[in-house]
């Protein structure tokens, strides 16, 4: 249940971003760009990132969610539980495995990153850019956890199927972005000039 009495106990990112539609709208426009913008990594891969940043935080919403829009992005259904399990052993791409545990050192013990984590990304055969881009992943979905678990937002396994094929085919801006322009517009025609 929502910590938040004005939220329904129902209630998602979604609504969050509707009690505070100007203050949001940045963030969701930001989201586009990271997640389906130009990056080395494939919008799967980065819904992947997502997902296990938050699966470490142990944040449901975003993990359902986000786990279902790497599903959607072709994901094995399995792979997902075993990465979780033990990665090393998780039928994902092998290049991608020491980004993975770049972002969940970086996700739970973020003053012991060193060197070598960066080196053993770099030995896999990504590049400066690649490690820059799934820091901001990881990175924005610490956020989102922390926005998510903050509000007392649970995760619905009902749900996360259909908000994962609405991120993967729509995107965060088509999401969200229409949704918010029309409250911000209805804020400003009902604030006196």
């Amino acid at each position: 249940m929502p910590f938040l009495p004005s939220l329904p106990d129902d209630a998602t990112l979604g609504r969050i971003y509707d009690e505070e539609p100007a203050y949001f709208m940045p963030l969701v426009e930001f989201s586009e760009t990271v997640m389906r913008g130009p990056s080395p990594f494939s919008p799967g891969e980065r819904e992947l990132i997502a997902a296990y940043t938050s699966g470490l935080n142990a944040c449901g919403f975003c993990t359902g969610a986000h786990r279902s829009a790497a599903l959607a992005f072709g994901l094995d259904a399995d792979a997902f539980e075993k990465m979780m399990a033990d990665l090393d052993g998780a039928p994902v791409d092998a290049r991608l495995k020491p980004v993975l545990k770049y972002v969940g050192k970086l996700t739970l013990t973020p003053s012991k990153m060193v060197q070598a984590d960066a080196d053993a990304v770099f030995d896999a055969g990504w590049d400066e850019q690649a490690l820059r881009h799934a820091i901001i992943v990881s990175a924005l979905f610490n956020f989102f956890n922390r926005v998510v678990d903050g509000h007392g937002v649970a995760g619905d396994p009902d749900a996360d199927a259909e908000r994962g094929a609405a991120l993967a085919s729509m995107g965060y801006l088509g999401m969200h972005g229409p949704r918010l322009r029309a409250l911000i517009g209805a804020q400003a025609e009902s604030t006196p000039a």
